[in-house]
């Protein structure tokens, strides 16, 4: 080679191969550690994997509506606007009565099975009718049959919509395909397993009575051990990732317990949770927020562990004499750039979710300290404080995980592409400046 310095120049290397030495006793080590935490994953689902009495337990508990009630779908022929003061509505029987306040809506088939489809009136609030509800659309209505010398009702249910949907998944998954390919697929594969895990093992579990606390740890883990190696590959990266998230799980459910309880929290914050306890006799609502407070922060937990352990990796495959406290120290500076941005995106995400509520506070004459008291609302404060707290610890354990998994520092290696900050005044840092002046 010209001039006898062709082994200085970094060399591309293909997408999933990685140049960075690993210490066999550090691959040991991690692998013991990830052996043990599936086999205790695969023991807890075998253990609390709900028996086929699940699903009578859970359709049996209640009937979502009286018997002889029926949903039959309609298409709107016309939107009537909102009553004025003094106007009269829709009853939901004669469809020539109403002038506002209602839609007319056309059934897709007759009621009893013969005949022509009917059409009928159904009130409906303002809200409704101000939602750009238009004639075409399609509509879900309640049924009830005749009873006691009364003609049948029909009350409105819901706006059908499948097709939007339908086409907004699509629009996702093409996007996901095209810009991220074969680890996007994955990655979407892996979604699906979670959501298997959580609707085959996580919900019939708690419906049974199993411990929320369990349940989320044995789910969550099943969970990450699913998608960080599909998404991401069976690699030492991946594990270290994948033990940095564990760490976060635990620490996460560590602080939820503690939160629940101290905050004497019920699980019965708002409409939904008390008409869950009523018919579920059998779930604890404070072992479902425990299990919810766990849940919630797995997707950006990942993000945050495969981004700090890549993170390492890159650092030590560009500066491969960097020491390993310097390794650290450079690893933790882009984990806290990393941590304040998600921070942001946790705190957002939740005040997009919850401007009604904001608006509430707002309006209401009372002090916020007082508003941010009530159920609801110590409810998704705790559980979004214990997963930005797990999250946060996150990042320096899968940092200092992933310096001591990479192999030691090779004096002397070429200078690579990335060097240490100067406040990392290290031998090693040192050491390559005066290599790099040399050279």
């Amino acid at each position: 080679m010209p001039g006898g310095h062709g082994h200085g120049h970094a060399h591309p290397r293909p997408e999933g191969q990685d140049p960075v030495r690993v210490g066999a006793v550090a691959r040991t080590a991690l692998t013991v550690l990830l052996v043990l935490a599936a086999a205790t994953t695969v023991f807890g689902l075998v253990r609390y994997w709900p028996d086929g009495s699940a699903a009578t337990t859970r359709v049996g508990t209640t009937d979502f509506a009286a018997p002889g009630v029926t949903f039959p779908l309609g298409q709107v022929q016309e939107v009537l606007p909102a009553c004025a003061d003094g106007q009269e509505g829709a009853d939901g029987s004669d469809p020539d009565a109403p002038t506002c306040g209602a839609l007319v809506v056309r059934l897709e088939a007759s009621p009893g099975g013969g005949g022509d489809a009917p059409t009928v009136s159904v009130p409906v609030s303002p809200v409704v009718t101000g939602s750009g509800l238009r004639a075409g659309d399609t509509v879900q209505l309640l049924r009830t049959p005749p009873a006691g010398g009364q003609a049948e009702t029909y009350a409105f249910m819901q706006v059908e919509r499948g097709a939007p949907l339908a086409w907004m998944l699509a629009l996702f998954l093409v996007v996901v395909a095209v810009v991220a390919r074969w680890r996007g697929l994955l990655a979407l594969v892996g979604l699906g397993v979670g959501g298997l895990v959580v609707v085959k093992f996580m919900l019939p579990a708690l419906l049974k009575g199993q411990s929320g606390l369990l349940v989320a740890l044995v789910g969550s883990s099943a969970i990450m051990f699913v998608v960080l190696y599909l998404a991401h590959g069976l690699s030492v990266r991946t594990s270290t990732a994948l033990a940095g998230t564990l760490l976060g799980v635990g620490v996460t459910a560590v602080l939820g317990i503690v939160a629940v309880d101290g905050a004497r929290l019920s699980g019965v914050g708002d409409d939904e949770g008390a008409a869950l306890a009523s018919v579920a006799t059998s779930l604890d609502p404070r072992e479902l927020l425990t299990c919810a407070i766990i849940v919630a922060g797995l997707g950006v937990l990942n993000d945050v562990t495969i981004t700090q352990s890549s993170a390492v990796w890159e650092l030590r495959a560009a500066a491969p004499s960097m020491g390993r406290r310097a390794l650290f120290r450079s690893g933790m500076r882009i984990g806290r750039d990393h941590i304040a941005s998600t921070i942001y995106t946790i705190v957002f995400a939740y005040a997009g979710a919850a401007l009604p509520v904001l608006l509430l506070i707002f309006l209401y004459d009372r002090p916020l300290l007082d508003m941010l008291q009530t159920e609801s609302l110590s409810e998704e404060i705790v559980r979004t404080l214990a997963s930005a707290i797990g999250l946060v610890l996150a990042v320096p354990a899968t940092t200092a995980v992933a310096a001591l998994t990479v192999g030691a520092a090779d004096p002397a290696a070429p200078v690579g592409a990335a060097a240490p900050a100067p406040e990392d005044d290290t031998r090693a840092a040192r050491r390559m400046r005066r290599e790099a002046a040399g050279s």
